[in-house]
């Protein structure tokens, strides 16, 4: 959004919220506000975004706010009776599950085509190994495969 944030919360909520009723309302945007990492954010901070979807709007929320995190997020914080009035806000959720071996192999594929990698770098015995050592988590596959090719280019 290109501000200067305000020093004090009260200030910075009125700041946002005046930033969010001006695009909506002259720019005639839609404001998504993502969270990555959102199962380390503390219920005080959720609950900070839960009022300000609420504020002034009656049937629609003033933006749209994207929880990225692990399934922790879900099953250790959301799910718990405390949150109840933040879940209750949550229109649609998805946990992806684990890869299985021909989709770890294709998401590799994927990364390293999109990286400008015409040809198969990884062979079928270490997609095997990838695979068993991620559990087809895809955050750990890229640090595998990362940690892979660096010391494959330093060697």
């Amino acid at each position: 959004m290109g501000l200067e944030a305000r020093f004090y919360r009260g200030d910075s909520k009125r700041q946002l919220q005046q930033e969010v009723e001006i695009i909506r309302g002259i720019q005639h945007k839609k404001v998504v506000c993502i969270l990555d990492e959102a199962h380390l954010i503390e219920k005080e901070t959720l609950e900070e975004f839960r009022f300000l979807l609420n504020y002034r709007f009656d049937s629609m929320s003033p933006m749209a706010v994207v929880l990225v995190g692990q399934t922790e997020l879900w099953d250790n914080k959301l799910k718990l009776q405390r949150y109840a009035a933040i879940r209750q806000r949550i229109d649609m959720y998805c946990i992806l599950p684990h890869l299985d071996r021909s989709e770890t192999e294709q998401y590799i594929a994927s990364h390293m085509d999109y990286s400008g990698c015409a040809r198969e770098v990884f062979t079928a015995k270490a997609l095997d190994e990838i695979h068993k050592a991620s559990a087809g988590i895809p955050r750990m596959v890229n640090r595998i495969c990362e940690k892979a090719l660096m010391y494959a280019f330093q060697n």
